[in-house]
């Protein structure tokens, strides 16, 4: 949940609040920014990081993206989880790209060998996509979903790009549970899971049935929707404006990167 709180000069304080899963943390200097400089910073950051090369500079851009997981207060086990899950693919990486790249030896296994030149780009790699990952879980990650969805309306994204967000994010958990209803009912059959003609049958009249559920689900909350007066836009009930300190945070930011880049 996201608490909004008019301030004297007609500013909304966007103040994040503890979920029951501790996914949102309390505030900190990242969650009192404006959610429009945050996204825009963030898209800025990593392109940052994608443009460099140099491993000192990448390794300085790892810093800083620690710096803002710090500003913001990001829970430490849930942003572990979350990284462990991209290291996953990192290592498939550092333990291939070595030995795909043609140049000065370092060690051979077998037929394979490993070369300087690998180990860098595997290194740089791995260092842009932990730099880029976690500030994007700084600066983005911890919006809620409406509110990611009212900046990037405000942003200029199409409306209905942003309508899809929105129900997108609301429903997801709704069509998770239709589908662990469904492979319930199919294991209280003693369906067992097989690579047989009867086991891939019954897989794809799970995913029929579930887009058919899906598909009513789908018709039902339009219609509630429009019995409440729905026109096709979600309306704000108050507007985002960002204030001195945000655009002098935004105005830092950007010198910090410049510096970093050039």
């Amino acid at each position: 949940m996201v608490s909004y709180t008019p301030e004297a000069d007609g500013r909304v304080n966007y103040v994040p609040v503890f979920n029951v899963d501790g996914r949102i943390t309390a505030e900190g200097l990242i969650q009192r920014r404006d959610p429009r400089l945050r996204i825009a910073l963030a898209a800025l950051f990593a392109l940052s990081c994608v443009s460099l090369q140099s491993l000192d500079r990448l390794g300085i851009m790892l810093g800083l993206a620690l710096a803002l997981a710090l500003a913001a207060r990001l829970p430490l086990g849930p942003t572990i989880r979350r990284m462990a899950a991209m290291e996953a693919f990192m290592a498939v990486v550092l333990l291939t790209l070595p030995f795909s790249i043609v140049g000065s030896e370092v060690f051979r296994l077998g037929p394979f060998v490993a070369t300087w030149q690998g180990l860098g780009r595997a290194a740089e790699i791995i260092l842009k996509a932990n730099a880029v990952v976690l500030g994007v879980f700084a600066l983005i990650g911890t919006l809620e979903a409406v509110t990611l969805g009212h900046a990037l309306a405000a942003l200029g994204l199409p409306r209905k790009l942003v309508h899809l967000l929105l129900l997108t994010v609301r429903y997801v958990s709704v069509l998770r549970d239709q589908y662990v209803q469904l492979r319930d009912a199919m294991r209280v059959r003693a369906f067992r899971a097989r690579a047989s003609v009867h086991g891939l049958g019954s897989l794809g009249w799970l995913v029929g049935m579930l887009m058919v559920r899906s598909n009513e689900r789908a018709s039902r909350i339009q219609a509630a929707m429009k019995c409440r007066g729905f026109k096709g836009e979600f309306h704000v009930l108050h507007e985002m404006h960002a204030g001195p300190a945000d655009w002098l945070s935004a105005i830092v930011f950007v010198f910090v990167l410049g510096w970093i880049v050039l």
